[in-house]
């Protein structure tokens, strides 16, 4: 598992439209029909990557606390099926049923387009944006990985999303993700 960090989108970039296939759904949804009122999480998962296993009951915890009021998180894989078959979208699928649908959205970016249009590079690569769709913070979850023994918090994630519900400017000083590679095609 080679550590690939995120290649930190610049703040103030408005989130990058799409048009994708939900797999909880089985739908075409696109960026507007899935933000929030709030705000919105995009993230770039997989389900196969150490990464994102080893930071699931957060993302989860996070999803489903934070679109209590307002924020709804959205999750896209863009990994190359051919080569990693694991990341197809029958099984992202499933695996969202396992997890019990914690997202708005687990879309499939098979052309990697929208991966490219956001910059992303691992996964996870998460993305907060405002209400106008305007990045505020984009890094990691927190300092833990598979390898480290850090605790798992979220804390991050948490802090921006706090701020930004708050009113206040999210911190500038942002971290980036660390996590696998996207399989590129």
């Amino acid at each position: 598992m080679a550590a690939t960090p995120s290649n930190m989108m610049p703040l103030g970039t408005i989130a990058p439209d799409f048009k994708l296939f939900d797999t909880i759904s089985a739908e075409q949804k696109n960026l507007s029909s899935l933000k929030g009122e709030k705000g919105t999480v995009v993230m770039f998962i997989c389900n196969h990557c150490p990464y994102v296993i080893h930071i699931k009951e957060q993302l989860c915890d996070i999803a489903q606390k934070y679109a209590l009021q307002g924020i709804n998180t959205i999750a896209i894989s863009a990994n190359d099926i051919a080569n990693y078959p694991q990341d197809a979208p029958d099984k992202m699928q499933a695996l969202m049923a396992e997890w019990g649908n914690p997202f708005a959205a687990y879309c499939y970016d098979a052309t990697q387009d929208v991966a490219k249009a956001y910059l992303a590079a691992c996964t996870p690569d998460l993305y907060l944006f405002d209400q106008d769709l305007s990045c505020v913070y984009r890094g990691r979850l927190d300092a833990a990985t598979p390898k480290n023994n850090v605790p798992l918090t979220g804390e991050d994630l948490r802090t921006a999303l706090d701020a930004l519900l708050a009113g206040k400017p999210v911190i500038k000083e942002q971290m980036p993700s660390i996590g696998c590679n996207i399989k590129w095609k």
